[in-house]
């Protein structure tokens, strides 16, 4: 794109003042500037201006109930286990990571995946979630295909940290990155916001742009073409997620569900995440800054939360939904926040309040348009222990603690008799590589063939 193309595109869309400061550039910043105007899809600039406009729609319509939610045990949790394991030998099911943030809040210069937080080995969130498919590989006999969104700002930081690593173990030609798409941020009369002389103001278009990227980027023809039927579906910074859990792959499959999503008890009425409710016959996740302090703390006749379980990105996808739905597109969220801009002066101010709008899509809209869909029940301390601040809770801290511990009760139902504190957490450091036992019962399998010695007494490092 040259000078006259992208101001004919710009002033053809109302957005002229892109190129206001053009000739205060070096040659560096215009190519760069070019190049960004380039990339930017103004029939969706448009789309989010005329959102500016329109009137806002109430979300809360009809009664809202807790959702339905389903605890696998006994011959129901064997039955399903069993149809998981049936589409993992058969080659049906790949793995769908969003991985497109930066570790900033925790200190880290880099992207999240990146972030150590093996207990003794210090191994990147990326290596615990590789080496979970590489031993369902192995364990299976089969290929799990690995589909990681990235961003802008991260993607060859990603590319190269899997290739320095050798791709975990995992053969090349199974790792598809993709990268989310950007929006401009608008003013209120719906003018881009410039940063910088030379620079547009962009933020990614949220966790549900996932559906849009997997089509532009190819990556949903590659799993057309390999014959996928679900995909599972995480975020990349819980190293305790069960990647193909076998039993809610079987559970998916067996209710022909399009969409299925794993849910916890939260920890307290507070905690920030969303809930699967149905209002109007439709199942739909209501985010938690939505509930009223009053539904937040409600309580049924047992005492229990009536909106007691929450959702933590962890789905299950039928590869027909996933294409409709990103042929269908979902909606998009409007926020009004504080945006860095460009004055008439040429100098970049941060505001002090609002100035700005940015525009998101969420996945789990995609649950209004599903036929059928399921909620199931996931232990949390077996399951989730994400990494998002620095510290307190949901930190590496926390994080390393809840690996150790998960393993430890592993062991324990090994046989190993494991030191704990007052707590509840093991008094030495405890790490198993995937690949070495990705589940208590494999554990259990290679202790037995003699695979290896323990001394529970020491710090527990079992490596493949």
């Amino acid at each position: 794109m040259n000078f006259e193309e992208a101001k004919a595109l710009l002033e053809a869309n109302g957005q002229g003042h892109v190129l206001n400061f053009w000739n205060q550039l070096d040659a560096a910043q215009q190519e760069a500037l070019l190049a960004q105007i380039a990339t930017i899809d103004f029939n969706s600039v448009n789309m989010t201006k005329n959102l500016l406009t329109a009137k806002s729609e109430s979300a809360a319509q009809g009664e809202m109930v807790p959702a339905p939610v389903a605890e696998l045990a006994g011959e129901h949790y064997e039955a399903a286990y069993r149809s998981g394991t049936l589409e993992l030998r058969s080659g049906k099911v790949g793995v769908l990571m969003v991985a497109g943030g930066q570790g900033t809040r925790l200190g880290y210069d880099g992207p999240k995946g990146c972030y150590p937080v093996g207990p003794m080995s210090n191994e990147s969130l990326f290596y615990f979630h590789a080496r979970k498919i590489l031993a369902l590989e192995q364990e299976w006999d089969t290929t799990v295909p690995f589909y990681i969104m990235t961003s802008q700002g991260n993607d060859a930081a990603t590319r190269e940290f899997f290739a320095a690593n050798n791709y975990f173990g995992l053969k090349q030609e199974n790792v598809f990155f993709f990268v989310q798409s950007m929006w401009p941020a608008l003013t209120p009369d719906g003018k881009i916001v410039m940063d910088a002389k030379d620079h547009i103001f962009m933020s990614p278009d949220g966790h549900g742009g996932t559906l849009l990227a997997l089509e532009k980027s190819g990556a949903l023809d590659d799993i057309k073409k390999r014959g996928l039927t679900s995909i599972f579906y995480f975020q990349v910074d819980n190293p305790m997620v069960e990647i193909c859990d076998p039993a809610f792959i079987g559970y998916h499959t067996r209710n022909m569900s399009e969409i299925s999503i794993k849910v916890c008890a939260k920890r307290d009425p507070n905690e920030g995440l969303g809930v699967v409710v149905v209002r109007d016959g439709k199942s739909q996740i209501v985010e938690y800054t939505e509930f009223t302090p009053e539904q937040k703390n409600e309580r049924t006749e047992d005492g229990e939360l009536r909106y007691k379980f929450g959702s933590v990105a962890i789905h299950m996808f039928s590869v027909d939904f996933l294409v409709r739905e990103a042929r269908a597109g979902l909606p998009i969220h409007v926020a009004h926040k504080k945006v860095p801009f460009v004055n008439e002066a040429g100098e970049t101010v941060k505001p002090d309040a609002p100035n700005a709008f940015k525009f998101e899509k969420f996945i789990f809209d995609a649950l209004l348009d599903a036929k059928v869909s399921v909620n199931l029940a996931f232990d949390r301390t077996l399951e989730f222990s994400p990494v998002k601040n620095a510290e307190g809770s949901d930190s590496p801290a926390t994080c390393k603690a809840d690996l150790s511990r998960k393993w430890a009760w592993w062991l324990e139902k090994a046989g190993i008799n494991i030191p704990f504190d007052k707590d509840g957490y093991p008094t030495i450091k405890i790490e198993i590589d995937p690949c070495f036992a990705n589940s208590p019962t494999m554990l259990a399998k290679r202790i037995d063939e003699g695979k290896v010695t323990i001394d529970a007494q020491s710090d527990i490092w079992l490596k493949a």
